[in-house]
């Protein structure tokens, strides 16, 4: 068949990439022997509080709306904050690199455990999505105390925003998480 002929799912699966999961020791040797790139495919607020030194951040978001290819002459590891990430979209990555081509094991949370050094500023805003478990959390538990002390109409103050939270996790869009992101604190991270 001709080249631009689309592949079929099963041809376009045998091509791509395996990613290969290594620890964290083995990551840090190759790194100091500039063997691969590491990619963290965190969004750019985690990103900034903590990072793995000479990671470069290229969010999973980024990645596939720009259609980015990372078929270099070195390879690459991908990174995220647990590993979680990163291995529930190995066949995303594994799209965009050649071989070979590995994740970290465990995420940036292994490395720590090994005892290597991260690259942190605790200045930087927390995470978007740990101030919407904070924000949310608050308003519902207000919620509660209000709908128990001052009038029982308070308990759909809880209710609406744990619609919210269902909606956002249901739809992959998070209104508090817009809201919050555009909050003072927040826009030198942004």
């Amino acid at each position: 068949p001709p080249s631009s002929a689309p592949t079929s799912l099963p041809e376009r699966k045998s091509r791509m990439t395996a990613l290969t999961p290594i620890d964290a020791q083995s990551l840090a040797r190759k790194l100091r022997s500039r063997e691969l790139t590491l990619i963290d495919i965190r969004e750019p607020d985690e990103f900034a509080r903590e990072h793995i030194e000479g990671a470069v951040s290229l969010p999973l978001s980024r990645l596939e709306a720009g259609h980015v290819a990372l078929r270099g002459t070195t390879p690459v590891a991908f990174t995220c904050r647990t590993g979680m990430r990163t291995n529930s979209n190995c066949d995303r990555l594994a799209a965009h690199v050649g071989e070979p081509a590995f994740v970290l094991d465990g995420g940036l949370d292994s490395w720590k455990k090994a005892g290597l050094a991260t690259k942190a500023d605790r200045k930087a805003p927390l995470e978007i999505m740990r101030q919407v478990q904070i924000t949310a959390g608050s308003i519902v538990v207000a919620g509660a105390v209000l709908a128990a002390t001052v009038s029982p109409a308070f308990i759909w103050l809880s209710a609406f925003i744990g619609a919210g939270l269902v909606f956002a996790g249901s739809t992959g869009w998070c209104g508090m998480a817009k809201l919050l992101a555009v909050m003072p604190w927040n826009r030198k991270a942004a």
